[in-house]
């Protein structure tokens, strides 16, 4: 089982197919990994593609377990936050080789995208932003996704002092818009985007239309949800990254 061994942290994760790199963030809030891309537990299929096989023909995707969540593990300190994240996905490319990749993430994803274009931007080609959170009456969704996390850590190591999480949780949803950057960031962005949007409580429609409206550079999917979109998306989407891969 492929992991990252960090100081901190060790993150699992997995490669398949070949070509230019595609780092992908699961859906899934903060329990985010590997799984949610495939089927759920009834076997039934997501709403969504699975870019583990739907992109694999034409590029080298990396999926990952975020760090407590799936077979990933690792310490929570007051001070981590979206940053701690984004360190981790820098150092799984790293330690892959990839200097300059795509990013592609569901629902806490897009933040992850954006976060990882702020802190690497000459590293990150293009990025798919699918089913965005973001805050917009929806406080609670984000305080029950820290309780969670909280119990899941704590029933690990019952060291992890409650104050940690309290400021992790903070530190990760304490502010607004989608959490991760701001406003102002979202529209001096160079990085080409391409949006699937959001339409429920924890992935709001007013986050997307945001999204799209300050972006300078980016592409709209409206219509992307669900089996009967599954292979334009898987067409879309590839398109999108192939017209941005640096050749």
């Amino acid at each position: 089982m492929p992991m990252l061994k960090r100081a901190d942290a060790e993150i699992h994760y997995e490669v398949h197919g070949n070509g230019f790199p595609l780092l992908l963030y699961a859906p899934g809030g903060l329990r985010s990994n590997i799984e949610f891309w495939g089927p759920g537990p009834d076997g039934v299929p997501r709403s969504w593609m699975d870019p583990r096989t739907a992109l694999a023909d034409r590029f080298t995707v990396i999926s990952m377990d975020q760090r407590n969540a799936g077979k990933s593990v690792a310490d929570v300190k007051p001070d981590h936050g979206w940053h701690t994240f984004a360190a981790d996905h820098l150092a799984l490319m790293d330690h892959l080789g990839f200097g300059k990749f795509h990013v592609m993430g569901g629902c806490i994803g897009g933040s992850y995208c954006f976060e990882a274009i702020e802190q690497a931007p000459d590293r990150v080609a293009a990025a798919v932003l699918q089913n965005p959170i973001g805050l917009h009456e929806n406080r609670d969704t984000w305080d029950a996704a820290v309780k969670g996390y909280g119990e899941t850590v704590r029933a690990r190591d019952p060291g992890v002092p409650q104050s940690a999480i309290d400021s992790f949780g903070r530190n990760m949803f304490g502010g607004d818009f989608v959490f991760s950057v701001s406003r102002d960031f979202v529209k001096a962005c160079r990085t080409p985007l391409f949006l699937q949007p959001g339409n429920d409580k924890p992935h709001p429609g007013p986050t997307s239309d945001e999204i799209a409206a300050l972006a300078p550079d980016i592409v709209i999917q409206k219509d992307w949800r669900g089996p009967e979109f599954l292979a334009q998306s898987i067409r879309q989407v590839g398109a999108f990254l192939e017209k941005h891969t640096p050749t």
